[in-house]
């Protein structure tokens, strides 16, 4: 356990260290939206895309993986739903407080933190996993978030958003980094030398620069949305995602492997520990733009971000 603290350690440093930066202001929080656009746009597509196209495109296709992984995040998401909507939770904050359930940080902490403690052959499951958050899962808890609009409303307006969360993923250079790596993967292309040392050197800056940023980020949520909220709207969800969700993916990878499905042991192990992340802290702003409760979102992922620490560090220990 001790060896693995030490490799999680700094992971979760840096994201208090960008929190303390941000808290302090020593880190202005306008600064904040650049450093997240320097990762979106710049250091992470360099990251998936090296790690991508250094994959065999097997591992990038694995439908397995996939289709299990899909499977037990609508389970959470419904359950979730389920679980939190009441008369002061409705449709919109039910939804995006799904979605920090289901949604593991799987982007600018998962990558970088499993190929630490299991190697570059994690990367092709965590990758996976990544679409399936990107394109279905968000895509999905955003389209529900619409609900509210009203009767007769509601329908068509879930639909809107649902195409519009599309066009979001479109709009995302991640997916297109992760496809340009697995066609690189498959016809065996390589950069030439200076286009690729010059990615390589962005794709090296964006772990500590996204986790740093991940800290700033949930700093600022909490300086802007500090209004006071019982503990029963937030800490299940947050027990849900840190125990629920890798329980989960464990109990039906075991079960779908003893009817024969052909999931490698490695894979599922990645898996569950992507389950076992804290939630994607840019789920945070996107509450804040389709009007949802960005204080009870912050608060969840805050919470599960603190907390995995000690969580992600005692499934990694149990599991490896």
């Amino acid at each position: 356990m001790l060896n693995i603290l030490l490799v999680t350690f700094p992971f979760f440093a840096l994201v208090l260290a960008g929190y303390g930066a941000a808290h302090r202001r020593l880190l202005p929080l306008e600064a904040i939206p650049g450093l997240n656009g320097f990762v979106l746009f710049f250091a992470l597509p360099c990251m998936l895309y090296r790690f991508g196209s250094t994959t065999p495109i097997a591992q990038l296709l694995d439908a397995s993986v996939a289709g299990l992984y899909l499977l037990c995040a609508l389970v959470m998401v419904a359950f979730a739903i389920v679980w939190t909507m009441n008369s002061r939770i409705r449709w919109n904050d039910a939804s995006l407080g799904a979605l920090v359930a289901a949604f593991p940080n799987s982007g600018f902490m998962g990558v970088p933190l499993l190929v630490a403690l299991l190697g570059p052959a994690s990367a092709g499951p965590v990758i996976v996993t990544i679409v399936v958050d990107m394109v279905v899962t968000s895509s999905l808890c955003v389209a529900l978030s619409r609900l509210d609009e009203g009767e007769g409303h509601g329908r068509e307006a879930m639909i809107d958003a649902g195409k519009k969360a599309l066009r979001g993923v479109a709009a995302n250079p991640m997916p297109w980094a992760i496809l340009l790596g697995a066609i690189a993967s498959y016809v065996q292309f390589r950069l030439p030398g200076p286009v690729e040392k010059t990615a390589w050197l962005l794709a090296d800056a964006a772990s500590p620069v996204a986790l740093f940023t991940i800290g700033a980020v949930l700093a600022r949520s909490q300086i802007q949305s500090n209004h006071p909220m019982p503990l029963s709207d937030y800490l299940p969800v947050a027990v849900m995602k840190l125990l629920l969700h890798p329980l989960l993916v464990l109990a039906v990878g075991t079960a779908a492997r003893q009817l024969g499905l052909p999931l490698d042991p490695f894979a599922l192990t990645v898996m569950v520990l992507v389950a076992a992340l804290p939630s994607a802290s840019n789920v945070s702003l996107l509450a804040e733009r389709l009007g949802a409760d960005n204080g009870r979102i912050a608060r969840i992922i805050l919470v599960t971000t603190a907390a995995a620490f000690v969580t992600f560090s005692g499934a990694v220990s149990l599991l490896t």
